[in-house]
């Protein structure tokens, strides 16, 4: 086993040292006391067991063991910086690509601003976008398959282990109504007033679909449910053509303003949901990470005029 003492900083600072062959210079060159320089060229003499300088009056000079060291430590550093930079690449750390998840319901305004301010910050970065429920993005991120998401998080805010999590902005829940509809439903909705109607809704597992749930189970009663869709552009469609109300973000309905009515629900069945971006907290000094958090900085805090 090679001692613990025998640390990368202290071959660093002696190769730093046999370039400058002053401990003075040495110090200036890396921005450290001279006390530091010369602890860390003592302490590798004792880690080694021998001798790599002789006194020169107030200077050290370097021994052929010393010499030796410098070979093999200088070889080593070369080889360890390359192992490190195909390290990161392997993790796609910094590599000008990319795997971004989100919502659907975020393509229509969030995801194309991102993407725009992104590129402007890094023209040459190329991102896939990846597009499911918040609980499968998750599942996805922890398997490494995606690089940052953009989802849902969970109504009691939990602290998501290893994740780092930052908020754009939150959304409301309201009843969409086809037009045909929108005369029949007083404003702010009561949901049991809407007993004997059809609904559709997402897939298990979605954020909308749980706000769904969550206003019914307020509302007393188990709403008849047509049939449950995994994209919530095929479910304003229904909506749309006359087969059932739904809940969905109100950030959706500007996309079917013209087809659609959002209704405001009464407060009891008011639901919530926050928008964040979420990623690896050992991925936080990543270039490409760091640029895509700047720009979501931007969009939960625009500059004001």
């Amino acid at each position: 086993m090679i001692d613990s003492e025998l640390t990368i900083r202290k071959l660093e600072i002696f190769l730093a040292f046999m370039d400058k062959r002053n401990i003075a210079r040495t110090a200036e060159t890396l921005g450290i006391s001279g006390v530091s320089v010369h602890r860390a060229l003592h302490s590798l003499e004792e880690v080694l067991r021998c001798p790599l300088f002789a006194q020169d009056g107030r200077n050290l000079k370097p021994l052929p063991a010393a010499q030796t060291l410098a070979h093999y430590a200088d070889e080593m550093l070369i080889v360890l910086r390359r192992a490190i930079e195909a390290t990161r690449k392997a993790a796609g750390y910094g590599s000008g690509r990319m795997k971004l998840g989100c919502l659907y319901s975020l393509t229509t305004g969030t995801v194309p601003r991102l993407i725009m301010g992104l590129k402007r910050r890094r023209p040459e970065m190329e991102i896939d976008l990846s597009m499911n429920s918040s609980r499968e993005l998750l599942l996805q991120l922890a398997d490494g398959l995606l690089d940052a998401i953009l989802v849902s998080l969970p109504g009691e805010r939990v602290e998501m282990a290893g994740l780092e999590t930052l908020p754009l902005f939150e959304d409301t829940f309201y009843l969409a109504v086809p037009l045909s509809m929108a005369d029949k439903v007083t404003e702010p909705a009561d949901l049991a007033d809407l007993r004997h109607e059809k609904f559709v809704t997402m897939n298990e597992g979605f954020a909308t679909a749980q706000r769904f749930d969550d206003a019914f189970r307020e509302a007393g009663f188990r709403p008849v449910v047509v049939t449950r869709l995994n994209d919530i552009f095929s479910l304003m469609n229904m909506v749309q053509a006359g087969v059932g109300c739904s809940l969905v973000p109100h950030r959706i309905g500007k996309v079917f303003e013209n087809s659609v009515r959002l209704i405001e629900l009464a407060e009891r069945y008011r639901k919530h949901q926050t928008i964040a971006l979420v990623f690896p907290k050992n991925r936080e000094r990543d270039p490409d990470i760091l640029s895509l958090v700047a720009e979501a900085r931007m969009l939960a805090h625009p500059p004001q005029d």
